[in-house]
């Protein structure tokens, strides 16, 4: 491989990474907006959100769950959805991302941490961008599965 065809393929293997580091970046700004497609548009059309005991399938579900009177209660109120620095694995047109996420929530008239939470996505280039297929969240108290999630991720599977 000639030394610029290795330089574009760096370049744009970092210009992917970054794409979806700011994908991730974008989901709490976007969900604590209420910005309801907008939100959704971060998943493929069949992308799943695995969180806790609550499966969202496809993008219509992530609608709802943004557009629903308790998210939308819990924004009314401020809250604070930050996903720390992801961690990014890029294969072609698939990647893997993992980060740690912060829940804050306003409590009688102070800001409290409502969870903590590991998060696993796969991602696609589709049409061009890169789209969440599948996104699994768990909390960060203790269980082995949390930890498990960020293991995964880290090692880009």
């Amino acid at each position: 491989m000639s030394e610029l065809a290795e330089l574009r393929q760096r370049l744009a293997r970092i210009e992917d990474e970054r794409a979806i580091e700011r994908l991730i970046a974008s989901y709490g700004p976007l969900v604590d907006s209420g910005s309801v497609e907008a939100t959704a548009a971060l998943w493929s059309q069949e992308g799943t959100y695995d969180v806790e005991d609550w499966q969202m399938r496809g993008r219509a579900d992530v609608a709802a769950m943004v557009g629903s009177d308790a998210h939308q209660g819990l924004i009314g109120r401020g809250c604070l959805h930050f996903h720390g620095p992801a961690v990014v694995t890029v294969d072609g047109d698939d990647a893997v991302a993992v980060c740690e996420s912060v829940l804050v929530v306003r409590h009688e008239s102070r800001n409290v941490v409502a969870r903590t939470g590991a998060n696993h996505f796969r991602l696609r280039r589709i049409a061009d961008r890169w789209q969440i297929t599948a996104r699994v969240t768990r909390t960060l108290d203790g269980d082995a599965g949390a930890r498990e999630l960020l293991t995964t991720g880290i090692e880009g599977r």
